[in-house]
């Protein structure tokens, strides 16, 4: 496992970049590439891809660093594993799926999926650790599933998931474990989109692979997007690291992913900036791709930027697996909502994105944002846990800032 010296690692990765400079219409596309590009070496950060679009083309797109320790400079087009930026997919297959009256956001999803009926809610432990549960009153409904109110959460960031986790063995993959709470009385990021995708699966008859490719992805132009990594393109695939106990970047074994036997609709693609990128420009055009393939209709998105969770918060996750995942406090002292896909901010950042902008992420530090205000969108891809580690926050937030002197 190829380990990295910091002093080594940062004499070795400014030179290494590629972008497009003619991009910016008015603007310092010098100073955007310097933030990549001394934004690295000064965080001790292997790679990072940058792009950012209006909606219709492209503004800025920027490569530095190396794709993993044999020196191999990271390019606009390489892949990336981009984890839970997958649920925004989910989420909008499952809104095709709505706008075609096959699946209603308010029907219990049992119906359809078996596995979410009669679910449990844990409401503590006793003084011998065993849980106590009780059976849910609410019943799941797509709705919950997509805007994290389910009660399926992830063990990374909910103590009680946690706890009962460590303590109980899984007896059953195909059914989920206990909910957290009543659904609908809680935001806690989850296994809700999961579910969601398996939904998708049920009702299309198709699996994620194939829906995403015919539905989303081929209209769109994404190419290079997919639950399968082609062994034609693992040159283009950047490897992951890890921040080990002395705080180094530790690159994980470089292998040729196996491909998987069933597609999680939580996580698991393989993207390019460029890929994202027409995703997002399909949102900023109300459901039309930049080349006029209609994604989604207009009203639908419009739901997507409007806030689902009522008086509700999101965004705030303590992590109980610090190797996963630091503490997620995506705009500290203001409160979020939660759309359909996507994460609200209701204040604007400090010199970046307006109100109202929609984001979210990947666990291996992929960021995107989407501006519907500015009519802007944005991505920025690393790839190394734990996620939101400071030095990848950093580098995402002087990245935002620079963007937004430039428009």
């Amino acid at each position: 496992m190829p380990h990295i010296n910091r002093r080594v690692f940062l004499a070795a990765a400014g030179g290494a970049a590629t972008s497009l400079r003619p991009l910016f219409a008015a603007g310092d596309t010098a100073g955007v590439d310097e933030t990549l590009r001394s934004g690295i070496v000064r965080r001790g950060i292997p790679d990072v891809v940058g792009m950012v679009a209006s909606g219709d083309k492209t503004l800025y797109a920027g490569a530095f660093g190396k794709r993993d320790a044999s020196g191999v400079p990271v390019r606009v087009d390489s892949i990336f594993a981009i984890a839970s930026m997958t649920k925004a997919i989910t989420t909008v297959a499952a809104l095709q799926l709505v706008e075609q009256g096959k699946v209603d956001l308010a029907e219990p999803v049992a119906g359809r999926l078996p596995q979410l009926a009669n679910l449990d809610v844990l409401e503590g432990f006793d003084a011998a650790g065993k849980p106590s549960l009780r059976p849910a009153k609410t019943p799941l409904t797509l709705r919950h599933l997509l805007t994290h109110t389910s009660g399926l959460c992830y063990d990374t960031w909910d103590g009680n998931m946690f706890r009962y986790s460590s303590a109980t063995p899984a007896t059953d993959p195909a059914k989920p474990g206990p909910l957290m709470f009543e659904p609908g009385t809680r935001w806690q990021y989850g296994q809700g989109v999961d579910w969601a995708g398996r939904l998708v699966e049920a009702v299309s008859g198709a699996t994620l692979e194939n829906y995403f490719q015919e539905k989303i992805f081929r209209p769109l132009g994404m190419q290079d997007t997919s639950y399968i990594l082609p062994a034609a393109k693992f040159d283009r695939m950047v490897s992951r690291y890890h921040r080990d106990e002395g705080g180094d970047l530790t690159q994980d074994e470089r292998k040729m992913p196996t491909p998987p036997t069933a597609f999680n609709g939580g996580g698991g693609l393989y993207s390019t900036a460029g890929d994202y990128v027409r995703f997002m420009q399909m949102i900023l055009n109300q459901g039309m791709g930049t080349n006029k393939a209609r994604i989604l209709q207009p009203k639908t998105v419009e739901s997507m930027l409007a806030n689902q969770i009522g008086e509700l918060t999101a965004g705030k996750m303590k992590s109980f697996r610090p190797n996963t995942s630091a503490d997620v406090d995506i705009q500290p002292g203001h409160t979020e909502k939660w759309g359909l896909g996507f994460l609200i901010n209701t204040t604007a950042y400090a010199g970046g994105r307006s109100t109202g902008s929609l984001a979210w992420a990947g666990v291996y530090n992929t960021f995107f944002w989407i501006d519907p205000k500015r009519r802007r969108c944005a991505v920025i891809l690393m790839q190394y846990l734990p996620f939101v580690d400071k030095e990848a926050v950093g580098l995402l937030n002087d990245f935002e800032r620079v963007v937004y002197r430039n428009w």
